[in-house]
């Protein structure tokens, strides 16, 4: 009994990591699917364009989730639009996979040191630690917002205070983005942007 036990464990497991395997991403294949973001998003994924987020070292989950969100409409961008339609499930885990195996962009160098200190206080008095981490480098579907650029974190943050952007976290978001000044959104992506 024992043994039929022990067997029967052993091809639970087997079949456990097959189902694994077969779901994993797929790094190249996903760097090759990326090669529609690099007019938009940038070589190796950092954005050189206005507006536009760098993608290099984004949580995976994070990519996943907010390609899903585009792809169902809940976050909206003409841009975005006709691509999402040409990605299917296994892609965009592939992208998720590739864009979080990137170097993530280096903050630049502080040229406003002042703003900085203030976006720091602003992030601790809204605890954006608490779900960005320590480092602002993100976790599973929490974006990493140090080092991103200093607009989009502007636009990003200006979005969530609208109400313009919904998706993961957006409750959070909102809460937290809702209670800025227009002061402590210029500071807190300038710090962000800084990291």
């Amino acid at each position: 009994m024992r043994r039929r036990f022990a067997l029967h464990a052993v091809c639970g497991l087997a079949l456990a990591s097959m189902v694994v395997a077969a779901h994993a991403a797929d790094i190249a294949a996903g760097k090759q699917k990326a090669e529609l973001c690099i007019a938009c998003h940038g070589e190796g994924g950092i954005s050189q364009t206005e507006n536009i987020p760098s993608l290099a070292g984004q949580p995976d989950l994070f990519i996943q989730w907010q390609l899903v969100f585009f792809r169902a409409g809940t976050r909206k961008n003409q841009q975005m639009q006709p691509i999402i339609e040409q990605l299917n499930n296994e892609d965009i885990r592939n992208l998720g996979a590739y864009f979080a195996s990137l170097t993530p962009p280096k903050g630049k160098a502080d040229d406003n040191p002042s703003l900085s200190r203030k976006g720091a206080q602003a992030a601790a008095g809204r605890r954006c630690a608490a779900c960005h981490t320590d480092s602002y480098a993100g976790t599973k579907a929490v974006a990493r917002v140090a080092g991103q650029r200093q607009e989009y974190l502007l636009k990003a943050l200006h979005d969530y205070k609208s109400g313009v952007r919904s998706g993961g976290g957006m409750a959070a978001m909102a809460d937290v983005a809702y209670s800025l000044s227009e002061e402590e959104i210029e500071a807190l992506a300038h710090y962000l942007a800084h990291l």
